[in-house]
């Protein structure tokens, strides 16, 4: 089990504030870059293709303006990891394409300048604790008017519509696994706000614990939890 650390510098020591569109639109010059066949695979306009990767980032000394984000110093990173291992080695080639070229984004540029692959311990236990590296976003959806409901922690029906979201993903992506015994436990979360494309969207932040079978642990630890895993969400780390 792997994921990469994906070191980035700035010409200036500040990120917008939307950074799932500067994200997404990064990994789909890489993927286009490298092959046609494997980005019309992740991105074909044909369908809406489920994904089994998730990211989330490190900003040094972060200070969240309404407009943009601010560092300490110009450069930042990013940690990606992929439940599929062919897709993961795909995305270094990929992203190796990218590196030393400047990627402009609204008056300032980011230049991938690394690309790390790390070892990530196989989960053995059937319960972890775990912090969020990126907002768990958590939603029902309506399909009577359409709607959606977006679940916090703070919320009754946050772990139902949590499990909802792992079944349909599981599903989808063909992963013979289980939710059978999953829950999750907030031990210290919160609501928070994320951007989502220019719409603000509740999520949260915090530790939890997670029980599960060893094998749905180890798919979350990789692709992620909840919905929207793809655009920067959902991404956590071990911590007992």
């Amino acid at each position: 089990m792997y994921h990469y650390k994906l070191v980035f510098r700035l010409e200036e020591n500040w990120l917008p504030r939307e950074m799932d569109r500067i994200v997404i639109s990064f990994f789909k010059a890489a993927v286009q870059s490298y092959s046609q066949d494997f980005y019309e695979k992740l991105y074909s306009k044909k369908q809406s293709i489920i994904k089994g990767f998730t990211y989330s980032y490190l900003l040094p000394g972060a200070k969240f303006n309404r407009e943009r984000i601010d560092l300490q110093k110009e450069e930042f990173s990013l940690f990606f990891s992929d439940v599929n291992f062919t897709e993961l080695l795909h995305f270094f080639n990929a992203f190796q394409k990218m590196k030393y070229k400047k990627y402009s984004m609204n008056g300032n540029s980011m230049e991938l300048a690394a690309v790390h692959m790390k070892r990530l311990n196989e989960i053995k236990e059937n319960e972890i604790v775990v912090k969020m590296q990126s907002p768990l976003m958590v939603r029902k959806h309506n399909s009577g008017d359409n709607s959606d409901i977006y679940y916090t922690c703070e919320m009754e029906g946050f772990e139902e519509a949590l499990k909802e979201n792992i079944d349909i993903f599981l599903d989808r992506m063909g992963i013979n696994v289980t939710t059978e015994n999953f829950s999750i436990q907030t031990i210290k979360g919160k609501k928070v706000v994320s951007p989502v494309f220019g719409r603000n969207t509740d999520a949260s932040l915090g530790i939890f614990k997670l029980t599960g079978s060893c094998q749905l642990l180890n798919v979350l630890y990789l692709a992620g939890m909840g919905v929207r895993r793809s655009e920067g969400h959902g991404k956590f780390e071990i911590i007992g």
